[in-house]
This record gives structure tokens, C-alpha cells and sequence, in this order.
């Protein structure tokens, strides 16, 4: 399944569904963050993905964290709310349209070891100071960007409505 993501784009198709979902920025005590490269879009990302029936929005993403990269971890605390709607995800083997709709949370690492998984072909720790080389979705690099401010108020994800 391929994965396009839009943002701020006038030729971007019109959403058709909206999902919860959670990406998780973990980090190990030296600072470094865990990165998966998306199998999808070829992009490096935080891990991350949709909440099922069942399950809390925390559980989610423990859930993801652990099949996309081999790491258990805890939620420790929440980087931000993000659901711009000029932000949209089209998945091409499907023809959904999802508009953007996710929870940051922070964790910390608990066990396990580095694996990859059929969502991403790499995963690594990676040090902040190198997240720039990398190949990476500006909404992905502005979720990072406020978990390194160490601001303790959450992002709310205030934008101007189209």
C-alpha cells in the first residue's frame, strides 16, 4: 500500500474518513528518538498509527510502538493534539482519504530489541542532531521539533480552517 500525504495543498484530494491515531516520540536516557523508515512513503517517521475498537487511545499506541519497531514502551506524557484539516493522507490501494487525526504522546523505552516490520523497512535511534538529514514529512519534523522545545503545554493544533 503506497501512502501520499498532503499539507497546505489546493490539489490534494478531499478527505473521506477521519481515524484516531497516536505516534510516539520514545526516547532512550542519551536523548536519542526512536525512528522507523515508513514502508509506505519511503519517509522516516516517529512510530505511530490507528487506534482499533477495544483499545485506549495510550494502549494504541504502546501497540504500534511495539509491531513497528520490537521496543516496549510506557506513555510518560503528551507532546500534542494534531487534526489539521488541510492535512490529508491518500492511500492508494484503497482510495481513502483520511484527514489528519493524532495524538503525540512521549515514552520511554522498557525492552526489546530493534526489528523491523512490514510498516518500516528501518528502525533506529536516532540523536536530534541528525533528524534533519533525514528524509521526513514537514508535519512528522513539526511534531519532533515541539517535543524538543520541552514545553510542558501541549500543542493544540490551532489552524485557520480553509
Amino acid at each position: 500500500m503506497a501512502r501520499t500525504d498532503y499539507l497546505d495543498d489546493p490539489d490534494a484530494p478531499v478527505a473521506n474518513s477521519l481515524v484516531p491515531s497516536a505516534n510516539v516520540v520514545v526516547a532512550d536516557d542519551v536523548g536519542r528518538i526512536l525512528l522507523i523508515r515508513r514502508t509506505d512513503n519511503g519517509n522516516w517517521a516517529l512510530p505511530g498509527g490507528a487506534m482499533d475498537l477495544g483499545e485506549t487511545i495510550v494502549q494504541a499506541a504502546e501497540r504500534e510502538v511495539l509491531e513497528e519497531t520490537g521496543i516496549t514502551c510506557r506513555v510518560s506524557g503528551l507532546v500534542g493534539i494534531y487534526t489539521n484539516p488541510r492535512h490529508v493522507l491518500e492511500y492508494t490501494s484503497d482510495g481513502e482519504v483520511r484527514q489528519e487525526f493524532s495524538v503525540v504522546f512521549t515514552a520511554a523505552p522498557v525492552s526489546g530489541e530493534l526489528t523491523p516490520s512490514s510498516e518500516s523497512s528501518h528502525v533506529e535511534w536516532v540523536d536530534v542532531v541528525d533528524i534533519d538529514q533525514l528524509k521526513m514529512h514537514p508535519s512528522m519534523k513539526q511534531r519532533i521539533d515541539r517535543y524538543m522545545m520541552g514545553d510542558d503545554q501541549p500543542y493544540l493544533g490551532r489552524c485557520r480552517s480553509r
